[in-house]
């Protein structure tokens, strides 16, 4: 970008964000309770963040889209996920598909994909891991055979897809398995949601994050045209570190820091609020109260720095922002579950409450670690970088 126009990039930016925002509050925050106790995928708002134009965030401007990256999407996330985390990763990993698809389009796909991406007519999500390779997402073995020279064939099977059985297509990543072509080659194809041969399992029903239909999912021999293939074949890992992970991670992180926030202005508004009878006296007034609250406050807003200084770097194409960006969604984890811990004790027993909103935060906040990359996978890649070792190393 050059910097006569960074000054349209910011207004554009601040513009969806203020969209982002009015539908976080009239939207999100009152379905919320619903889409946690029912695991109810949050149709309302993902729909109408849609219709505002917001689905295309990370589509670049050629392509129709608002041309945003990693740092839009961590603000989008933040502002969501401060009402539901749920919905943050519904839209967040839509926004992954998304950048996935944009990055290296055909012509083609961009008529396809794109175009009703960005006029609200098409969800897209990603579908990487498998219950085989763990939190080695980037190792699939859903394989991709050659069939013809227009045609693959699809078979294998996916877990915790995120918007499963509600998007219109699937980013699935796949090994080829063609005894002709190269070993160990990776590949990443769109496939519709329409493909006959998906087979979906039991609906998602998680200690948190609730709404977000992370369904298992089967393809038995699903036939994938080759005009579907995503770049060139064994492109996997390009997309991996150069779109997927800067990309998620902070869809990831956004979402977190939200839940972080809203643990924290719950402690706020306790405090405020809380009155002794006998005294007259407030919470608010105690030292050890005061001093508790600073410190969460701190601690939130130097993840959050450090959480947008790596969007930030990634996005002007600082080489070594990959470090920061594996970084941010390990201390944001770390973050968002000790606020969350604090600011229950520091509300008392009416924290504990069923169907309180620190309630759901709590079951929230705890997928943190345990989403791929997990928090100690993060802080390996980021040893290995430091040092100058391959990230994927043994």
């Amino acid at each position: 970008m050059k910097r006569a126009d960074y000054g349209m990039y910011q207004t554009d930016l601040e513009f969806a964000l203020e969209q982002v925002q009015e539908i976080a509050k009239t939207v999100v925050a009152g379905n919320a309770a619903q889409v946690d106790q029912m695991a109810q995928w949050p149709e309302e708002a993902i729909r109408a963040l849609q219709k505002a134009g917001l689905a295309g965030l990370t589509v670049p401007e050629e392509f129709g889209g608002l041309g945003h990256g990693s740092f839009a999407v961590a603000q989008a996330c933040e502002i969501l996920g401060q009402e539901c985390a749920s919905t943050a990763m519904c839209f967040g990993m839509h926004l992954v598909g998304s950048a996935v698809l944009s990055a290296k389009a055909t012509p083609d796909q961009q008529i396809r994909y794109l175009r009703p991406i960005v006029e609200g007519r098409h969800l897209t999500t990603l579908s990487l891991s498998e219950a085989g390779t763990g939190s080695q997402f980037y190792i699939p073995r859903t394989r991709l055979d050659s069939v013809s020279v227009d045609l693959y064939r699809a078979n294998g099977a996916k877990t915790f897809v995120t918007n499963g059985g509600y998007a219109d297509s699937y980013v699935v990543s796949t090994v080829a398995s063609d005894p002709n072509g190269p070993l160990g080659q990776f590949s990443c194809v769109v496939i519709p949601a329409t493909a006959e041969g998906l087979r979906w399992g039991q609906p998602w029903s998680g200690l948190g994050m609730r709404g977000n239909s992370s369904m298992s999912l089967d393809l038995d021999d699903v036939v994938v045209p080759r005009i579907d293939l995503l770049g060139e074949e064994g492109d996997q890992i390009w997309y991996v570190f150069q779109v997927v992970c800067p990309i998620f991670l902070m869809a990831m992180t956004g979402t977190y820091l939200g839940i972080a926030g809203a643990a924290l202005e719950e402690a706020r508004n306790h405090l405020l609020k809380r009155e002794y009878s006998e005294t007259g006296g407030g919470l608010s007034e105690l030292p050890i109260a005061q001093h508790r609250l600073g410190c969460l406050w701190g601690k939130l807003e130097r993840t959050r720095r450090l959480c947008y200084h790596a969007a930030s770097s990634f996005d002007a194409g600082d080489p070594d922002a990959l470090p920061a960006v594996f970084t941010a969604k390990a201390e944001v984890a770390d973050c968002a579950i000790d606020i969350v811990n604090e600011v229950m004790t520091l509300c008392g027993g009416i924290a504990y409450r069923g169907g309180s909103k620190l309630h759901r935060l709590l079951r929230d906040a705890r997928a943190a670690h345990v989403m791929a990359p997990t928090t100690d996978v993060l802080r390996l890649w980021t040893g290995r970088a430091l040092l100058g070792k391959p990230i994927l190393g043994q």
